[in-house]
């Protein structure tokens, strides 16, 4: 591809979706994950308990609860092989199981020290960005925190830059459908960053960060997304109040070379 996609010279850039993760891999010093609803939200939460997790990559239309799907045994054979506990989906949850992608569910599980996460969003922003490459999961939790870190490890300059990429959701046909949810978690990433120094911004972070701080209601636009309607529907109202903790949380997650999101 040519450069104009590339976001050059910029210390802060801004993506959408596995294939903006891909195309920035190569160019950043470091990838930020934002998936708000509900990917990067849970692994703040789980990471805040000590617990390992490892991003499983769920195609979208592959429901947990279906056991003998490809996806499902594929999750249940990494988990094995990893010595790790295996997330179910959100309405699947047991007394046995007890661990989702709710962040609601982790935040009461018991502990374990690693625990497969599926995920169709969040987790294939991990599987597009290659093993050499910092990964960084942000949410509106922990947006504070994660830009102290990198700014205090040098990232987010034109030498050593940082690509923010918003996980968005799926069409029914597979398609990205951008979410605002992640716009906003992206945005309030960018916009720290900013603050404490770091940049200059490309045209997509800036605009980015623009969205974020003229939101006034940074809660209430979450649980009125697309996104936040949807789980409050499906009975899942305090998995997006949790989403919405802004600055709730001051762990960093960082891939390390196990596959597995820690903290940094």
């Amino acid at each position: 591809m040519a450069a104009w996609d590339a976001q050059s010279g910029s210390g802060i850039r801004f993506e959408w979706g596995p294939a903006g993760a891909s195309r920035l891999a190569s160019e950043v010093a470091c990838l930020v994950a934002v998936d708000v609803l509900s990917f990067t939200t849970a692994v703040s939460v789980a990471v805040g308990k000590g617990i390992r997790v490892l991003p499983f990559w769920w195609p979208a239309g592959a429901a947990p609860e279906v056991e003998r799907t490809g996806a499902a045994k594929a999750a249940a054979v990494y988990a094995r092989q990893s010595g790790a506990r295996l997330a179910v989906d959100r309405h699947a949850v047991t007394p046995a199981s007890p661990w989702s992608l709710s962040p609601a569910h982790l935040r009461v599980a018991p502990f374990v020290a690693r625990l497969v996460l599926p995920s169709p969003n969040g987790a294939s922003i991990a599987a597009a960005t290659p093993p050499g490459v910092q990964l960084v999961a942000a949410c509106l939790r922990n947006t504070t925190a994660v830009g102290s870190w990198l700014t205090s490890r040098g990232y987010g300059t034109p030498q050593r830059p940082v690509a923010v990429i918003a996980a968005g959701e799926q069409w029914p046909d597979g398609g990205l459908r951008p979410a605002l949810e992640d716009l906003l978690g992206a945005g309030a990433v960018i916009s720290d960053l900013y603050a404490q120094g770091a940049g200059p911004l490309s045209a997509e972070a800036a605009a980015a960060k623009g969205s974020y701080e003229g939101t006034a209601d940074i809660a209430g636009a979450v649980a009125l997304s697309a996104s936040g309607r949807r789980l409050a529907g499906g009975g899942f109202v305090e998995d997006v109040a949790i989403a919405a903790e802004e600055d709730a949380c001051t762990v960093v997650p960082v891939r390390n070379g196990d596959g597995a999101f820690a903290s940094g």
